[in-house]
């Protein structure tokens, strides 16, 4: 997974990763031995490496390229991506020393007030659909799904919850709605990113009743 310090440098926004034009640039000596690459201006095009001597760096390429190819603004129409230069960003893979996973922890925003969140399982095991579980600003499971299933067994309170809403706050705050995204990787925090429209706004609640509860918490300006 992806996971981003980002700061301020000349006239840039960078990471504390490291970052590339092509794929040929790419200096696969300086990477760790566990690495993620994914593109800038992308979603979902992930290559991730957990054993830098079995890596297939030929499979990575082509993937990456084509990945390079691709404007995903035209996938849902999320304008944050339409004008995003193409580069090649290269982390250290990062999962929990005790789950041996990585964990979503994404806060539904309302101009600065938390009024939801999901965790988001099971994004790279093999043969496992993702799993979506939905929860309230107080941590109460909410009954409904949005794209994939709630998990068989309900994911836990993440130790950090309390710091990652408050972060969250500090972060939507002046947005009539934003997601903002949080990882945790033992005990510490780690942002992820900022999303401002989640699924493109293409996909459902189900039941559809909380497609109306959730939309009533979006107030918009004249």
């Amino acid at each position: 997974m992806i996971i981003s310090h980002f700061k301020k440098r000349s006239e840039e926004i960078t990471h504390d990763g490291v970052v590339n034009k092509k794929f040929d640039d790419i200096d696969f000596d300086k990477l760790p031995n566990r690495f993620v690459l994914k593109c800038t201006h992308d979603s979902g095009g992930l290559v991730i490496c957990k054993d830098k001597s079995q890596f297939d760096v030929k499979s990575a390429k082509k993937r990456i390229n084509k990945c390079l190819k691709r404007n995903y603004y035209y996938h849902g129409r999320e304008w944050p991506y339409k004008n995003v230069k193409p580069r090649i960003i290269a982390e250290e893979y990062k999962e929990d020393s005790n789950s041996r996973e990585l964990c979503d922890y994404k806060f539904f925003c309302f101009d600065g007030k938390v009024k939801a969140l999901f965790i988001a399982s099971d994004r790279q095991k093999n043969g496992e659909e993702t799993k979506f579980d939905f929860f309230d600003e107080n941590f109460n499971f909410l009954p409904f799904t949005n794209g994939h299933p709630n998990a068989s067994i309900l994911p836990e309170k993440p130790k950090n919850f309390e710091k990652m809403k408050l972060l969250s706050q500090k972060l939507s705050k002046g947005f009539a709605h934003v997601r903002v995204d949080f990882y945790e990787v033992d005990n510490k925090v780690y942002f992820g990113e900022i999303t401002l429209s989640h699924w493109s706004g293409m996909v459902p609640f189900v039941p559809e009743e909380w497609d109306l509860k959730l939309g009533n918490l979006l107030q918009l300006n004249d």
